[in-house]
Order: structure tokens, then C-alpha cells, then sequence
């Protein structure tokens, strides 16, 4: 059984960064990603990584969020810089394409002005 966990989150001011954490277990290496859940809203994509390392980042967030993975921890980043208000929401990593049963607590994030 596939288990992602989350870390990372916190409280930040306007303008500040961020590095959320994931480590999956149970699973092989997988194309894995990151998606978000803001108050209110859909849950959305953020990230994603494939299995050979691309990348890919919603068009609104390129430029401020990278996604990396620790191949020997298997573990998947997310590098989140120059953090706005609208960007606290909690966070999930996923596989890519997401499975429902995949889903965790997520790990909250909060940016203050």
C-alpha cells in the first residue's frame, strides 16, 4: 500500500519561502506531483516530476515553485519562493495521475501579509 506523507508547512509572511516534503513508501519510484487545496476552492495542480526527473509547474506558479525528487529517499520537494497570500491552501502530493486512495493529511500552508 502506497503511504505519502507530508511536511513541511507552516506559517510565512508576504514574499517569504518554503520547502514542503514528501516521502512516499510502499511504491516504487513513480511520476509523482503536487497539488493544492485552498479554502473554499477545487483542490488543484501545482507540480509534477516524472519517473526521469521532468518537470512541470502550473503557469501561474512558474517562476516561484520547483519540484525535485531524492531518488535514494524517495522523497519529492517542493520549493516554493516570493509566497503570496493566495498561495495558502493545504498541500498533497500525489502520484501523477492521482489515485484516490493516495490521498493524505496534506500539510497546511499559510502565508500572512
Amino acid at each position: 500500500q502506497v503511504q505519502l506523507v507530508e511536511s513541511g508547512g507552516g506559517l510565512v509572511h508576504t514574499g517569504e519561502s518554503m520547502r514542503l516534503h514528501c516521502a512516499a513508501s510502499g511504491t516504487n519510484i513513480r511520476a509523482m506531483a503536487w497539488y493544492r487545496q485552498a479554502p473554499g476552492k477545487q483542490r488543484e495542480f501545482v507540480a509534477r516530476i516524472s519517473i526521469t526527473g521532468v518537470t512541470s509547474v502550473a503557469n501561474d506558479l512558474r517562476g516561484r515553485f520547483t519540484i525535485a525528487r531524492d531518488y535514494d529517499k524517495n522523497t519529492v520537494h517542493l520549493q516554493m519562493n516570493n509566497l503570496k497570500a493566495e498561495d495558502t491552501a493545504v498541500y498533497y502530493c500525489n502520484t501523477d495521475p492521482p489515485q484516490t486512495n493516495n490521498w493524505g493529511q496534506g500539510t497546511q500552508v499559510t502565508v500572512s501579509s
